[in-house]
């Protein structure tokens, strides 16, 4: 069978509320370049389906972190309809490589744990991998938020781990968006550095 007979097969099968999801999410993208408050509103539906999609097919952890970002969906509307005066003077800012190394030991333990009790006493499926996914991603959400250049490449590496967990779960489409975000990540990562050198 050829690749391309193999992905139309793949994208038979595909759920419609996954296209749903990706479509939401590539306009979340889109509408946050152009800094539309209806990027946030795109950002809580797809993150609604995503959770609701994840715990499905029995990965719980990243179902929580989709609550999650549907919380975060909810306060980024708010800040953005509201304004936070303060957000304007935030420039970004970079870690010593030691605190990283403090948080990756930090956060490889809380993943750890999370993954011996989604192994040990739930269903999910790749325990480990997607607890770890979804502690890293939480925490880098808030550097992120803090504008900590590093917070991109947190974001690279917990992509590709997503990448390689949705194409087991069959969630094909979904890997697909994920090499644009690990893609995008790269970007971002390379515009703030610039931006960090200017001072």
């Amino acid at each position: 069978m050829s690749f391309f007979q193999e992905l139309i097969n793949t994208l038979s099968t595909m759920s419609a509320w996954e296209f749903v999801a990706v479509f939401l999410s590539i306009a979340y993208l889109l509408l946050a370049m152009r800094q539309s408050l209806w990027c946030w509103v795109a950002a809580f539906f797809s993150t609604l389906i995503y959770a609701i999609l994840f715990f499905d097919a029995a990965l719980l952890m990243d179902s929580v972190l989709n609550i999650y970002y549907l919380f975060m969906a909810v306060y980024g509307w708010y800040s953005w309809r509201f304004g936070n005066k303060n957000d304007e003077n935030l420039h970004p800012s970079s870690w010593k490589i030691s605190l990283h190394v403090k948080i990756i030991l930090i956060l490889g333990l809380i993943s750890l744990a999370f993954g011996y009790i989604m192994d040990n006493y739930t269903h999910a499926d790749f325990a480990y991998l997607d607890s770890a996914t979804t502690v890293f991603a939480i925490f880098t959400t808030y550097m992120l938020a803090k504008k900590i250049l590093e917070n991109w490449i947190y974001w690279i590496v917990i992509d590709a781990v997503s990448i390689y967990i949705y194409i087991e779960k069959s969630f094909y489409l979904t890997a697909l968006l994920f090499c644009l975000y690990t893609i995008l990540a790269f970007i971002a990562y390379l515009q703030w550095k610039r931006e960090l050198a200017l001072g």
